[in-house]
């Protein structure tokens, strides 16, 4: 397998989870500066232009979510349930992508990617309206998390790497951590985990 990925929230969950897994995967950087997610080659595996994308064998696979299931089957991992509890891990991930990972992805964009190409200064009316959402969605992640360890329970899953993905960067991005201390918690304990601490760098273990 080869993952294609770049230094963003949708390739630091897929890249967590392929080191956490330990799978037996070559990783290859895109240079978005370059354009490099623009070439033919690239836009052969995944027609959107983005990052990050699989390929294993004849599979083209795009999008992080899909990605991230697919090569927890591949190691068998409980990581992507096999039970009811997989319809709990969908719902996240539709939570995620619909709800707080939107809106903090957008302060993500405002305050980390503008800077990083050199697009100009936070457009303070979009950060405005996203703090406010971020924090509305915030509170019920909160709630959800102050008596569990992970989303699903005690259970690590797929869910956890979905929904947490813009929070490495919160500091970065203006995301207000602080103000949801059983989410803080709960991040905290992913980054316990030397994948999800530092994704992108040579494959780690522990």
């Amino acid at each position: 397998m080869k993952l294609y990925f770049a230094e963003t929230t949708m390739s630091w969950k897929t890249c967590a989870v392929a080191r956490h897994l330990q799978l037996d995967i070559e990783f290859h950087r895109l240079d978005l500066m370059k354009g490099e997610q623009r070439t033919p080659e690239f836009l052969a595996i995944n027609p959107n232009g983005k990052a990050p994308a699989l390929v294993d064998g004849d599979l083209r696979l795009w999008e992080s979510n899909a990605i991230m299931c697919h090569m927890a089957l591949k190691a068998g991992s409980p990581l992507w349930p096999r039970d009811h509890a997989q319809v709990e891990v969908i719902r996240w991930f539709d939570w995620s992508s619909n709800h707080f990972s939107r809106f903090a992805g957008e302060l993500f964009f405002e305050h980390v990617i503008r800077r990083r190409f050199g697009l100009g200064e936070p457009d303070r009316k979009v950060v405005e309206e996203a703090l406010g959402y971020v924090r509305r969605h915030a509170g019920v992640l909160e709630s959800h998390l102050s008596d569990r360890r992970f989303l699903l329970g005690d259970t690590l899953t797929l869910a956890d790497f979905a929904v947490a993905t813009t929070l490495p960067y919160a500091d970065e991005a203006g995301i207000p951590l602080d103000a949801f201390p059983a989410v803080r918690r709960w991040h905290d304990r992913l980054m316990e985990l030397p994948a999800w601490r530092s994704p992108f760098s040579d494959p780690v273990t522990g």
